[in-house]
């Protein structure tokens, strides 16, 4: 994947885990304990100017860990959040406070911020108040909805959702 995105050249690359096993990704890049092997990537994308993003969890120590390997944003992975939305409160406040303190300390490290990962036309009123975002990766959410009402539509509504 490396060799195809440094010939292909694009503005931007987002460093995201995956297995074989799963449907979605279930979690953020672990940075922290993968430091070699993303600084290697990071840095590959960096000498080809290609503007380099890690899929994280909101955790300071994921956060720290792509400063030190030079990678100017993040995305924090919203998973958890959208998965206990519709739980009980106690969980969703706690998924809450995670993404926000992320958001805060990412913006206090020098990071641009972004947010993906199960936001959708419901829970996107709330994520979109988190502080410091620079933009949401909402793509399966408007997909889906596209396929009934096309992807103006969805895309009109997602923005009247997220600017009200």
């Amino acid at each position: 994947m490396v060799a195809f995105a440094l010939s292909l050249r694009p503005d931007s690359v987002c460093l995201v885990p995956e297995s074989r096993e799963e449907v979605t990704t279930e979690g953020g890049l672990d940075a922290v304990g993968n430091r070699s092997r993303v600084r290697d990537v990071v840095d590959a994308m960096n000498a080809a100017g290609i503007v380099t993003s890690l899929f994280i969890d909101p955790e300071g120590a994921q956060l720290e860990a792509a400063v030190d390997l030079r990678a100017p944003w993040v995305e924090l992975h919203t998973g958890s959040y959208a998965n206990a939305y519709h739980g009980p409160l106690a969980r969703r406040r706690a998924e809450w406070d995670r993404l926000r303190l992320g958001a805060v300390r990412g913006n206090e490290l020098g990071l641009v911020v972004n947010a993906g990962h199960g936001i959708n036309y419901v829970n996107v009123s709330e994520v979109r108040t988190l502080p410091n975002l620079h933009e949401f990766n909402i793509g399966h959410s408007l997909i889906s909805r596209a396929l009934f009402c096309g992807i103006e539509e969805a895309v009109r509504e997602m923005k009247r959702r997220m600017n009200p």
